[in-house]
């Protein structure tokens, strides 16, 4: 016999107001230096969202985007070619 348990989460700041919405996303905060989760429905997501910035782990270094680099132009490259030419130890 196989018996199947569905558990319904429940929407936090409705909770608080007794009303049972069931949730569907969770929203991260910071609380006395510790990052905790509360269970929200999407319309509480979306005011949480537009009320305050979303949180930023800081102990992790922060990737740089890569920027397309302009093509060197073909003048710098010359000067540096005739350098490695009298490097060599031959003179005229």
């Amino acid at each position: 016999m196989v018996t199947e348990v569905f558990t319904l989460k429940y929407c936090d700041p409705h909770a608080v107001s007794e009303e049972k919405v069931e949730a569907t996303e969770v929203i991260q905060f910071a609380w006395e230096g510790v990052v905790r989760e509360v269970d929200a429905c999407a319309d509480c997501f979306k005011e949480h969202e537009a009320r305050l910035e979303p949180l930023v782990d800081y102990s992790r270094p922060v990737k740089k985007r890569r920027v397309a680099k302009k093509a060197a132009p073909a003048a710098s490259a010359a000067p540096a070619e005739g350098a490695d030419d009298s490097a060599d130890g031959e003179s005229n």
